[in-house]
């Protein structure tokens, strides 16, 4: 991800931000106003809006040196009233790592985790679950979620029978490309059970506004929205530009936020997950989870910026 502090306006430089980060606890420079939260329509259960990917940035040796800032990571997260974190047992090292990473910064307990199942057939679904409980070091798992609606009637009956044995609290399905948004109707339209939608939704890939956004809003799903960045493509067509004066009106100080406040915009969306593995980042993530949210008149600013 291209660096992206050197475009806020009126807050400290990078280079204090820097300095501070090297020696200031997490908690210190994370954001300090209180996380907007959202209910999750089946249960009435509030979720901060900001929460944590993990693909990529999470698959690492668990005695490699990347380890040391996966850990201020998640301190972040938590410091500035986060608790979401997505992973999978295909992002690699990444659930192994999460686990681990929750014990060393004591926030286990606090965690709302949510893994996903890309399995085909019944007993492998059922054994891949079980590797997800040992590595996430928890025994009971808040989302469990279908990935990429893979064998996706197996998995939910499965997920549906965890769900009943009070081994996990939610039920999911994911996807992440504009093509695949008709399918996840079409899932839930058949199936029964579903809590939580996983999609890509941002200022550059906005089919879900057609369709599926509308649709949960509806009938009452929550949504967890991936690829907010286009994996940092967003971000790389503003590198260098300054904010537009405009984004004081919303409290953002980075492009990174304003492209979140955009997402958060829309009521239908429950929490997004930008991955990350630099502790500045994630606060700076945090940031865009309080403070005013764009009207049409912004929201189509912002969309101009990026175009």
């Amino acid at each position: 991800m291209p660096s992206r502090r050197h475009f806020i306006q009126g807050g400290v430089s990078l280079a204090a931000l820097t300095a501070l980060s090297s020696f200031l606890p997490p908690q210190t420079w994370a954001a300090t106003a209180p996380l907007l939260q959202r209910k999750i329509p089946s249960s009435g259960e509030s979720l901060p809006v900001i929460g944590l990917g993990t693909s990529r940035v999470f698959n690492v040796d668990l005695e490699d040196d990347d380890l040391a800032p996966l850990v201020a990571v998640v301190q972040t997260l938590f410091a500035g009233g986060a608790t979401l974190i997505d992973t999978a047992p295909s992002y690699g090292a990444a659930e192994q790592v999460t686990g681990e990473l929750l014990k060393r910064s004591g926030n286990q307990a606090k965690a709302f985790l949510a893994t996903k199942l890309s399995s085909s057939g019944r007993e492998r679904g059922a054994a891949q679950f079980k590797l997800s409980q040992e590595a996430l070091q928890r025994e009971k798992i808040d989302l469990v979620q279908v990935h990429n609606l893979q064998d996706t009637a197996t998995q939910l009956g499965l997920l549906r029978e965890l769900k009943q044995q009070g081994t996990i609290r939610y039920i999911g399905i994911t996807h992440y490309v504009d093509s695949a948004h008709a399918d996840l109707i079409e899932v839930l339209e058949r199936e029964k059970g579903i809590d939580f939608v996983q999609f890509n939704y941002s200022v550059g890939e906005r089919g879900a506004e057609q369709r599926l956004l509308p649709y949960c809003a509806e009938h009452g799903l929550a949504t967890l929205i991936n690829r907010p960045f286009q994996r940092a493509a967003l971000l790389s067509k503003v590198k260098g530009q300054p904010l537009p004066d405009w984004a004081v009106d919303l409290q953002a100080t980075s492009w990174a936020q304003l492209l979140l406040k955009f997402i958060l915009a829309q009521p239908a969306v429950t929490t997004v997950i930008p991955a990350t593995s630099n502790p500045r980042y994630m606060a700076d993530n945090l940031a865009a989870g309080s403070g005013p949210l764009p009207d049409a008149a912004l929201r189509e600013k912002i969309i101009q910026a990026f175009a």
